[in-house]
């Protein structure tokens, strides 16, 4: 799960609620956010789910939480250091050549859009059918790689039918997050694989 570029009410508590119903992992992004505005959610969040939070930004917040670090076009590159423990590295992905360079030193990796997006007006699929068979077959799509764009519970079967090893989900959630949480622990979709990114 990805949350709302915007802080919203309770959202800490919102998030507990997410890896609660069987959420593997919660993506903290919030582009343009303070040091301190992202402390105060990872704060609101109970301490035992730090290790399956990714921060898209303020990645010195992650080591020090022990969360993990995403890499995007605003961070493409972790920090120089990652300290002592082992930190899960991940990173966005717009093309296929792009999901092949990332592999190399990422522990999973998000391809987008694969359908057209909720939460972004206009943002449309930028992959066919066609596209994403070959590139399962040649093994680019494979279980290190998570569907993101469009994705919802309707479409969690064809996603997983497709070869990717998880879809990441931003505007099914946020419309309404109990409803959501209901619907997850009534078809157990949060654990039905083992994840790479736990």
């Amino acid at each position: 799960m990805i949350t709302k570029p915007s802080f919203i009410s309770d959202e800490g508590m919102l998030v507990n609620r997410l890896f609660e119903s069987g959420v593997d992992r919660v993506h903290i992004r919030k582009p343009g956010a303070s040091s301190d505005e992202h402390r105060r959610l990872i704060e609101e969040i109970d301490s035992k789910w730090h290790e399956r939070l990714s921060l898209h930004d303020c990645h010195e917040l992650a080591l020090e939480y022990g969360c993990g670090i995403h890499l995007n076009g605003r961070n493409p590159n972790p920090p120089s250091s990652t300290g002592e423990a082992p930190v899960v590295l991940s990173a966005s992905c717009h093309s296929l050549t792009e999901v092949e360079l990332r592999k190399q030193t990422c522990d999973y990796v998000f391809l987008s859009p694969v359908f057209d997006s909720i939460s972004k007006q206009g943002y449309r699929s930028a992959f066919s059918a066609y596209d994403i068979r070959k590139a399962a077959q040649s093994g680019i799509i494979d279980s290190r790689v998570i569907a993101l764009g469009g994705i919802s519970l309707d479409n969690l079967e064809l996603v997983n039918n497709m070869g990717f090893a998880g879809a990441a989900m931003l505007g099914e959630v946020w419309k309404n997050v109990t409803l959501f949480c209901r619907s997850l622990r009534q078809t157990h979709l949060g654990r039905t694989t083992a994840t790479p990114w736990r």
